[in-house]
Parts: structure tokens; sequence; C-alpha cells
């Protein structure tokens, strides 16, 4: 895969559960728990980093290399719960933004 696309990782990512006999485990409960664990340990890395730590989070190689890892463990069971629920995860975020410009409208310029 020379680009990067969703629809190519989901199938990646269902490839290699397919190859070691997993797809039994990933029903939406358990991907939902993985997802909720993995965002977790994202959060972790953050906890008790001040504001201006947590933005400087990245310049540090051991803890960007974990920061990389987790949100790359959290990408990867929101994709693969999108597949197993047949939910364009593109088109539900476009949908939820549409929705939210209505809810919360920019201030107006003056």
């Amino acid at each position: 895969m020379t680009e990067l696309d969703v629809a190519g990782l989901q199938r990646r990512l269902a490839e290699f559960a397919a190859a070691r006999n997993w797809e039994q485990y990933h029903t939406p409960k358990n991907l939902v728990a993985a997802l909720s664990v993995e965002a977790s340990e994202l959060v972790e890395i953050f906890q008790w980093l001040t504001p201006e730590e947590s933005a400087a989070v990245m310049t540090d190689p051991g803890t960007a290399h974990r920061v990389r890892d987790e949100v790359a463990d959290v990408l990867a069971y929101l994709l693969q719960l999108c597949e197993v629920l047949g939910i364009d995860a593109l088109a539900a975020l476009s949908a939820k933004i549409d929705r939210n410009e209505e809810r919360f409208p920019a201030p107006k310029e003056e």
C-alpha cells in the first residue's frame, strides 16, 4: 500500500486478525472495551503533566513514540469497530461536524 486510506487500513486490520483467527473476539462489545483501554493508556501518558508539559510531549522521543503507539491503537480499534458495525468513519465524522456547525454557530463578525 503506497497511499494510506481508511478502507485500506481496515482491510489490513481485518487480514491481520483473520491470519490469527481473532475475528471471533472482534465483537462490538469487545472492540469498544479494547478502545476504552487504549484510550486510557493514552490518557495515562498525559495524566499528571502541566498544560505546558502536555503541549511539548512530542519533543521527547521516547514519550512521542508512546503517544504515537497509543494513538495508533485507539485508531485501530475504532476502525475495526466501524468495520464490524458497517459505519463509514469519515462520513460519520463529516455528518457530525455538520451537526456541530448548526448547533454551535461561529460568532458573527460585526
